[in-house]
């Protein structure tokens, strides 16, 4: 009988799941899928990993199916399926660990606890992280949970690189810069060697750009440095959020607009980034097949910010050997990442197009003295890991 991992990632309206067999050493994807669209129209659907379709379920329009509701559902299914595999763990993404979880952790009531004081620090996604958490808890005590924190990778970065320029007592209350996408850039940090062995224990730059998008400096794989801050909604432009506003910016939305702390929330994540500035869509493929001025301004924008903020991190590595392109876009969007290398020639990266179009992984050619890659990541691997590893620890 093999163990099977569940890999949990739980959103405001969605719980995306995956499972990984343990055997040989390694870990080999099983089932992955999710259950979307909880409040509205739900819907569940699983693949196995070659991607074909395995299952799927409908509720009616109008119909509500909690996480609580989703979760029960994805383990009766689990366990009609489950012929020689025995489900060993679970391990979840918690966006945030604030200062005092550095790396991941065996749930327990107690640290459930600890990671529910940390909701101010991101209320739109932690209450929706713990759910599961505390619903495996409740129907399945035995059950082994790990929690791995998209922050815990950046805990290592020089305090420097962490603070803000405000009062001690401020900064004390756990003010400062976090940092997010943890995981995948631990990931990437992971792989790399593989691509390039120099460039892995060197200075890079590695793109994350999806829906949420940010950038992370990397030296010797460890983070020196990232665009996302004290929230989620710092740094780049995003598919609905703003990235980096002049807190001037608020203070006039506050005075002159009479915009609520709510409102300002909802502006600042849902309505702006590339659906904002475009007009037209958050999606980068609507925008990049789009005619409309807008939504060239808006690609515009996004390219220019990655190429500001990615001379900030080589100056604050010192130098650049690599630079990584990861997530939705970073792997599928070839104007994207032509157009970044493009801008980026004064580093030192020559462009290899046709690399570039067919994907790589290097894109950048051979005499570049900077070099480009294209590398998936595969942040539900890296949880999978972390929650093996802890169980055989204990």
């Amino acid at each position: 009988m093999s163990e099977a991992i569940l890999v949990l990632n739980a959103g405001s309206s969605s719980l995306k799941f995956s499972v990984f067999l343990s055997g040989n050493g390694g870990l080999e994807l099983w089932l992955g899928g999710q259950a979307e669209a909880l409040q509205t129209a739900p819907r569940f659907t699983v693949k196995d990993a070659s991607g074909k379709s395995v299952a799927e379920r409908l509720w009616k329009q109008g119909e509500t199916l909690g996480h609580d509701a989703a979760l029960s559902h994805l383990v009766d299914f689990l366990r009609a399926r489950s012929g020689d595999h025995r489900l060993a763990a679970v391990g979840h993404r918690v966006v945030h660990g604030g200062v005092e979880f550095s790396e991941p952790t065996r749930v327990t009531l107690e640290l459930v606890r600890a990671l529910e004081k940390l909701i101010p620090l991101a209320p739109l996604h932690q209450p929706h992280n713990l759910a599961p958490i505390r619903y495996v808890l409740e129907h399945m005590p035995g059950l082994p949970q790990v929690a791995c924190f998209d922050t815990a990778f950046h805990r290592a970065q020089p305090e420097l690189a962490q603070a803000f320029a405000l009062p001690q007592e401020i900064t004390d209350r756990g003010v400062r810069r976090y940092g997010f996408h943890g995981l995948s850039y631990e990931y990437i940090a992971s792989a790399l060697p593989s691509v390039d062995a120099r460039a892995a224990a060197g200075k890079v730059v590695v793109a994350h750009l999806g829906n949420g998008a940010s950038m992370c400096a990397l030296e010797a794989g460890r983070s020196v440095a990232t665009t996302m801050g004290f929230t989620a909604v710092d740094g780049l432009p995003m598919g609905t959020r703003s990235g980096s506003l002049d807190p001037g910016v608020v203070l006039y939305l506050m005075d002159e607009l009479k915009m609520n702390p709510r409102a300002i929330e909802k502006l600042i994540y849902q309505q702006s980034g590339l659906l904002g500035v475009s007009g037209v869509s958050s999606d980068m493929r609507a925008l990049l097949s789009s005619d409309a001025p807008r939504a060239k301004l808006a690609v515009d924008l996004f390219i220019y910010r990655i190429g500001r903020e990615l001379g900030s991190l080589a100056a604050a590595l010192g130098g650049l050997d690599a630079l990584v392109f990861t997530a939705g876009i970073g792997e599928h969007a070839v104007p994207i990442r032509e157009r970044v290398l493009q801008g980026a020639a004064w580093l030192g990266i020559t462009l290899d197009s046709a690399a570039n179009a067919a994907g790589g992984p290097r894109i950048s050619t051979r005499d570049s003295r900077v070099h480009a890659y294209v590398v998936p990541t595969n942040e539900e691997l890296m949880i999978a890991r972390h929650t093996r590893r802890l169980l055989a620890a204990s």
